[in-house]
């Protein structure tokens, strides 16, 4: 089996001390990566003794990096039943050996009862993969790969642009070297460099020598332009001896070199490994791959640092689980606000993935998202670097060991005639009461596709923020809600939301439409009347009625009912008779202009029978006191209900 340099970045060197003082031959050949001798060794010791969990927990992913994926899967269902205790670390190699023997839908089965995976976002961003890959109307973009010539025998891997060249990672000559000698020899990693031809293949490979010698690894390198500094990877070490921890541990650290030719330590230290460094500009965050115990998620994680022009700011930081999984996560590369990166998490096509996730304006990462096919394989496939070329499209590289290379892994070239499109569309924004501008918090939101299907739910925060991220669809609903509050629906296109930063939600609360009078809820309008013996709407009454179909249909659950009153002048029939005329007269107005019939439960003309004064029959009353009992009113009859 080959040894996945790539990917940990020969931290055989890490526990070849420490290895030594483990008792059982199958942790010792596990700690050395001898994944096949250490089966055999567990398989005899587990005869003989009981093996701790631990010790079952290696013995299953051995099973697992040989690719025996059923006794993997039996080894950690067995360890699951007997109510140890298995990590999201493991628990996403026992996934990915369900989907390897058993498919995707009896994985996706599997996790409806899932109780490990902690984090909300990992089985969204499953679901998310799944629903991208399921979906039909998906046009993947045509990518040209091509392996390129410069690849040796040995494991060449992590391409970095570096001004008119190309940089790489490689153990080329201490391979064919130890090839030759057929002795169990160290192998450590260099830096090369080599031309870019016009067809973006490699020649004249050769050591990069701008960097001080060391005698142990270096790697990944990465340059930055804006900097001029070239950021990579190397062993611990001091006057040309490894350094180690008190468990023998040698660590990788960052380094840094300039212009001038001077190096300087960034991230060192004698315990944890720093992976693949990347500086983006606009940021100024250097980003990298680490696995701190305290904060990882899974294996190796991507963290960052905040830096002012390349001087760091601010102790690592995590990028959270949207982004670092279970599994292990490896080389970013920030390009045009989009974040790529590598990940082994359980929903992938096999080893480690490309994935991109959308960077926002806060600096956090979206769901990300598999490139798809192609770019990635069943194998690990890594080191993904882009660029625009002079023809309005992409061209790139990045590293994979799939069937057919070279050697232990390959660098492959890229290009595609057109950019991509968006494969996701996010809105974020505030939900708002439009009157006061007042954030409203715990709204429920629902987005719908264009088939009216929910495909996404979710609530705003306490201070009404909120962010949806969903599968790209041509159109999309918005339904949001929340009690006491109108229902927000708004139909969007992909192209309106395109290059929009903010999406408020606005809800109307429904206090400040309706008022107590008279002892019932009432819509809150200006008061109008009808002229004398008249039912016929004016235009004043008109526009107090369209006030109140918008109202209404803000809230459609209100139960509605209609009254009129006269004041006590004529005979008391004849005010009957007109009032009853004007509540008709309305409830037509709004069954007309939208309002189901649902919605007014009772029209009633109460005539004189409800004056509010002592203006009756038979008492002297001025007019100014007749007018006030002269009204219309629309009675909400279950508002205390609602709410």
């Amino acid at each position: 089996m080959k040894f996945k340099l790539s990917f940990l970045l020969l931290n055989l060197v890490v526990l070849s001390v420490c290895a030594q003082n483990l008792k059982s031959a199958g942790d010792r050949y596990f700690f050395q990566y001898k994944y096949e001798q250490a089966v055999k060794e567990y398989e005899k010791e587990s005869k003989e003794t009981v093996l701790t969990t631990q010790q079952f927990l290696n013995y299953a992913e051995a099973y697992f990096n040989t690719k025996q994926f059923k006794k993997a899967w039996q080894t950690y269902e067995m360890i699951l039943e007997s109510d140890a205790i298995v990590t999201p670390f493991h628990y996403n190699k026992m996934l990915r050996s369900l989907y390897a023997i058993s498919g995707k839908d009896e994985m996706n089965k599997y996790l409806e009862n899932d109780t490990i995976l902690k984090e909300a976002s990992w089985a969204e961003n499953a679901k998310f993969n799944f629903d991208i890959e399921n979906k039909k109307d998906v046009v993947l973009p045509n990518y040209t790969i091509f392996n390129i010539k410069g690849n040796s025998i040995a494991a060449d891997f992590s391409p970095s642009f570096y001004k008119d060249k190309l940089l790489f990672t490689s153990d080329r000559v201490l391979t064919l070297a130890k090839k030759k000698k057929k002795k169990e020899e160290r192998i450590y990693l260099d830096i090369y460099e080599s031309e870019i031809e016009d067809d973006g293949d490699i020649t004249n490979v050769k050591p990069y020598n701008s960097i001080p010698k060391a005698n142990f690894h270096e790697a990944t390198p990465y340059y930055s332009a804006e900097l001029d500094k070239l950021f990579y990877v190397l062993s611990n070490e001091k006057n040309g001896e490894m350094l180690y921890d008190e468990k023998g541990k040698n660590a990788l650290s960052i380094a840094e070199v300039d212009r001038n030719n001077r190096f300087n330590f960034i991230l060192k230290h004698l315990s944890t490994s720093f992976y693949y460094p990347f500086y983006d500009a606009n940021s100024q965050r250097l980003y990298f791959a680490a696995n701190f115990e305290d904060s990882s998620y899974g294996g190796t994680d991507i963290y960052y640092v905040n830096t002012s022009n390349g001087q760091i700011m601010s102790a690592p930081i995590n990028l959270g689980p949207r982004v670092n999984t279970p599994g292990n996560e490896i080389s970013p590369f920030v390009f045009e606000n989009g974040l790529y990166f590598s990940s082994d998490v359980f929903y992938g096509y096999g080893g480690m993935d490309i994935y991109k996730s959308n960077l926002k304006a806060d600096g956090s990462a979206g769901v990300p998202i598999n490139l798809g096919k192609g770019i990635n394989s069943a194998k690990d496939d890594f080191g993904f670097i882009v660029k625009n070329n002079t023809t309005g499209g992409l061209e790139g590289y990045f590293s994979s060991n799939r069937d057919g290379g070279k050697g232990k892994d390959d660098i492959y070239g890229f290009t595609v005639a057109e950019k991509p499109k968006l494969n996701t569309i996010v809105l974020q924004g505030k939900t708002l009461n439009p009157l006061t501008n007042i954030r409203i918090g715990n709204v429920a939101i629902k987005v719908l596709d264009q088939n009216n299907k929910v495909i996404k739910e979710l609530e705003s925060a306490e201070d009404g923020s909120y962010e949806i991220e969903v599968p790209w669809q041509e159109k999309i609903t918005i339904i949001a809600s929340k009690k006491k509050y109108s229902l927000f629906r708004q139909f969007y296109t992909a192209e309106e939301l395109k290059n929009k930063k903010q999406t408020p939600i606005y809800l109307d609360f429904a206090d400040d439409f309706v008022v107590e009078k008279e002892g019932k809820s009432m819509l809150k309008l200006n008061k109008f009347i009808f002229k004398t013996k008249s039912s016929k709407l004016t235009p004043d009454i008109i526009k107090e009625l369209d006030k109140a179909i918008t109202i209404i249909k803000k809230f459609p659950e209100f139960n509605l009912q209609i009254e009129s009153h006269t004041d006590s002048k004529g005979g008391s029939s004849s005010n009957f008779r007109i009032s009853q005329a004007r509540a008709d007269n309305i409830k037509k107005y709004l069954l007309n202009n939208g309002i189901p019939s649902k919605n007014i439960l009772y029209t009633i003309g109460y005539g004189e029978d409800h004056v509010l004064n002592k203006c009756v029959n038979g008492v002297y009353c001025i007019d100014y006191f007749h007018a006030e009992n002269r009204r219309c009113n629309i009675v909400v009859l279950n508002y205390k209900e609602l709410y």
